[in-house]
């Protein structure tokens, strides 16, 4: 066998040209690439798509954060948004803003995140506006649905595989 070709033709100007050549073990990596990274599971979110994977040791491919991992990042990434609204809302330069993120998970069940510790780093401000960006970040939309944990309702659905795509979709209410 010489060379595999994929011709995608994806666009008017690309019709009829040459798009990837590759050996054929050159092809079975890609293959093999793609198959592994089809075990990590897609979540789509208005129109975006986020992909989640578990660590090798729990029977994953580890080649995206675990749900945990979004989870905590949601929160840092919440109070890294407050925290930037806040800086702009006073005129104050965003340079050098960070959130950093550290879990731990509960020792006993059912299994879930036992704490998170949030380092917010902020250019130098005067003490009364670091004591206001602590309030602000404090009460960011996600930490605050923590503090009030909302009703999770589940539903399962058998459904067929064409079915189930349309089914992880997400939205707001």
């Amino acid at each position: 066998m010489g060379r595999v070709v994929l011709d995608t033709s994806f666009a008017p100007h690309d019709e009829g040209e040459l798009w990837a050549s590759l050996t054929a073990e050159e092809a079975r990596r890609l293959a093999g690439l793609l198959l592994f990274q089809a075990a990590a599971d897609e979540i789509r979110v208005r129109g975006h798509v986020l992909t989640v994977d578990q660590p090798l040791p729990d029977g994953g491919k580890d080649t995206a954060p675990t749900p945990v991992e979004l989870f905590v990042a949601a929160v840092a990434s919440c109070a890294a948004h407050y925290a930037g609204r806040y800086l702009d809302r006073h005129g104050e330069s965003r340079e050098g803003l960070s959130v950093r993120a550290e879990y731990s998970m509960a020792d006993d069940r059912p299994p879930r995140v036992a704490a998170i510790s949030l380092t917010v780093m902020a250019p130098a401000l005067p003490a009364r506006r670091e004591a206001a960006l602590r309030a602000v970040v404090s009460h960011c939309t996600v930490t605050n649905t923590l503090a009030q944990a909302p009703e999770v309702e589940l539903d399962i659905r058998c459904v067929t595989d064409d079915e189930a795509v349309r089914e992880t979709e997400t939205s707001p209410g």
